[in-house]
């Protein structure tokens, strides 16, 4: 029994016995116990930390879709708005084309009415010419003067 490696052997298990009965050992576990916790605390505000940045991205892709959503809402209502504009739009223009349209015809009206009126009364103003040369030409007298001016106020009245 004279090995040198089992007396080093024995003395080195004597000497961590004596040790550990002087509670060598007690502070060395402490402190590995204190560490393990503090790791262990470090790990859970890590965890922590981990969930409150999975929450931030799910709360910032939701802020993103949703204002990609009320884009598209505000593009789909300026379009139907533009549409409307552009229907209203027509819809006026096509009645001022009708309204001025129709003034227009009017004023055809007015001035056909008007040179009409011209020509009646013109032609009633040689009628009423040609009566009295032929009345003067062939009737003399006061007759002639009574007939004559009968003749024209008739010819008057039914003219105009």
């Amino acid at each position: 029994m004279g090995s040198d490696t089992f007396w080093v052997a024995v003395a080195f298990v004597i000497f961590m016995g004596l040790l550990a009965k002087a509670g060598a050992f007690s502070g060395i576990l402490g402190q590995l116990d204190a560490r393990g916790d503090r790791i262990r605390k470090e790990l859970e505000e890590a965890r922590r930390l981990k969930e409150e940045a999975q929450k931030l991205v799910a709360e910032f892709k939701r802020r993103q879709r949703e204002a990609e959503e009320e884009a598209e809402a505000i593009v789909s209502t300026a379009k139907a708005e533009a549409e409307r504009l552009a229907a209203e739009a027509k819809q006026k223009l096509e009645d001022l084309i009708v309204r001025r349209t129709k003034m227009a015809e009017q004023k055809i009206a007015q001035a056909e009415a008007q040179a009409l009126a011209e020509v009646k009364a013109a032609a009633a103003d040689a009628a009423v010419k040609a009566s009295e040369t032929l009345l003067a030409a062939h009737v003399v007298g006061e007759t002639a003067d009574r007939l004559l001016n009968e003749a024209v106020s008739e010819v008057k009245s039914k003219l105009n």
